[in-house]
């Protein structure tokens, strides 16, 4: 899946350097990793991160819906950060999630060019907006392989083996635009844009041949994605986040979004504030995620008759303290943080630093893991 949907946009710019940049632009702040390549291996250079709220007028940690330039001003800052010291223009950037449409459909059995021709037709179905105002990519889910199956099955079952599944991934081509012109007015030479998914999916999973959860508990939302053999199988959006424990902390402790922004990021869930328990006042919110991660897992086990085996916590909510913990009394199987950083190379001094951030750097990993890819 590294390539997936790498022909919706082609290559901007040919030019190759050392090092190369993965660039996630979230609801909350942008993430930035570069990455080089030495001995064979991938090499973290430098990584940051930039909250967006101060660009809205808002605080540290708050949402915010940017426009195009406002975006390009803040990776203008990032880019000049001295501490950070980023010093190549070659990027990925990820696309969220929330601006792609993406699910599977059911196909015929026939040859790849006539699904060429029929994929477009049947994805009008599901895409709100005219074929012509998208760009769409498709990938063929490669069915589970069991010989004897066939000598057992009604005919019912007989009519689904001449069906295939496909995975429809539609951008919208204004979205793409939007994100050119970020990467042009900052001088940055992006090969490509992938949605977010792909990035975490190949920053944070091994070999894992059973299917597994990736929890995203982002800003403003919570993505669940379960995968299966490097395939992406179901998808699902909790429209509660990270943010919304801060609005809990804020008005549970009759203090201001700021004050309970800087608990929760020195906090996490562990410990008290005003002789509350800071994991009672936070359990509305994630009691839902999880809830609703858990009708996800059921629905898939009843549909495809396969558990999940594994649960992997991504993104800047689950880099909280506690909320693994937590997760893990909500499901009946492993519960882990994505250590994305175990992908790189990196000093040992900042291994502690970077298993416990690395969930917040997912998709920037990814990204740069492709950019890097490229340069082979």
């Amino acid at each position: 899946m590294a390539n997936f949907l790498s022909n919706l946009v082609g290559d901007l710019f040919s030019k190759k350097n050392g090092s190369v940049l993965g660039i996630d632009i979230g609801s909350s702040s942008i993430k930035i990793v570069q990455l080089s390549r030495k001995n064979g291996h991938a090499v973290l250079d430098t990584y940051g991160e930039l909250a967006l709220g101060p660009y809205a007028g808002k605080s540290v940690g708050e949402a915010t819906n940017l426009p195009p330039e406002k975006i390009v001003e803040a990776i203008a800052d990032m880019l000049k950060e001295k501490e950070v010291n980023i010093t190549t223009r070659a990027c990925g950037v990820a696309i969220p999630f929330s601006s792609s449409l993406m699910t599977p459909i059911e196909m015929p059995m026939v040859s790849p060019k006539q699904l060429e021709t029929m994929i477009p037709v049947e994805a009008r179905k599901y895409i709100p907006v005219p074929i012509s105002e998208v760009a769409l990519d498709w990938y063929i889910i490669p069915k589970d392989k069991n010989p004897d199956s066939e000598q057992f099955v009604d005919q019912t079952e007989k009519e689904k083996l001449q069906k295939i599944e496909v995975l429809i991934v539609a951008i919208h081509n204004d979205t793409l635009i939007r994100y050119k012109d970020i990467v042009t007015k900052n001088a940055l030479e992006a090969s490509f844009f992938e949605i977010e998914i792909f990035s975490t999916m190949r920053s944070v999973l091994e070999q894992e041949l059973t299917p597994a959860l990736i929890v995203d508990m982002g800003a403003t939302s919570t993505k669940l994605y379960i995968v299966e053999r490097g395939i992406l199988r179901s998808s699902h959006m909790v429209n509660r986040g990270s943010q919304s424990i801060t609005d809990e902390l804020s008005k549970s402790l009759g203090i201001s979004l700021t004050d309970a922004e800087n608990i929760k990021r020195d906090k996490g869930l562990l410990g008290e504030v005003k002789g509350v328990k800071i994991k009672d006042v936070v359990t509305l919110t994630l009691n839902y995620i999880f809830s609703e991660s858990n009708r996800v897992v059921l629905a898939y086990q009843k549909k495809y008759n396969k558990n999940v085996s594994k649960v992997i916590l991504v993104g800047g909510g689950s880099a909280l303290k506690g909320v693994v913990d937590v997760a893990k009394n909500n499901f009946q199987t492993e519960v882990v943080a994505g250590d994305p950083f175990s992908k790189v190379v990196a000093p040992a001094f900042l291994e502690k630093v970077l298993h416990e951030t690395g969930p917040e750097f997912a998709v920037a990993i990814g990204v740069a893991l492709r950019r890097l890819q490229e340069l082979d």
